[in-house]
């Protein structure tokens, strides 16, 4: 079974698991990052892809001073990933942000993976 992961940085890291042979969704939720780390650590993925903000080349308007804290946040567990994943060994790829594309709602990301159980922005 030939697995992708995808990482959603943060306070709640995002997961969703892709089952590229099957072409579905394995996993998808929430976790905290040293659970989430673990998690890959022990599934071993052909390939994680992990948003990076310091790829991000757009600043949201009305970026206040808990919008750029939130943002230095997620630059440093993005630090976190690439070191962790590189010394694993695993395959990886650092993801820059899309703009405005970032948080899909639960309708939107039903009709576009199938996924069918409960998620929240941070998994979607």
């Amino acid at each position: 079974m030939t697995l992708i992961v995808g990482i959603d940085t943060g306070t709640h890291t995002g997961v969703t698991v892709w089952n590229v042979d099957e072409q579905r969704i394995e996993w998808c939720g929430s976790l905290k990052i040293h659970e989430a780390l673990d998690l890959v650590r022990e599934m071993r993925p052909a390939l994680v892809r992990v948003e990076d903000a310091r790829l991000r080349k757009w600043i949201p308007p009305k970026a206040g001073r808990e919008v750029l804290q939130g943002a230095g946040s997620v630059k440093r567990d993005a630090a976190i990933w690439e070191a962790a994943l590189t010394d694993w060994g695993i395959q990886f790829e650092m993801v820059a942000p899309a703009h405005n594309a970032t948080k899909r709602s639960d309708a939107e990301f039903r009709r576009i993976t199938g996924w069918t159980c409960r998620t929240n922005e941070h998994a979607r």
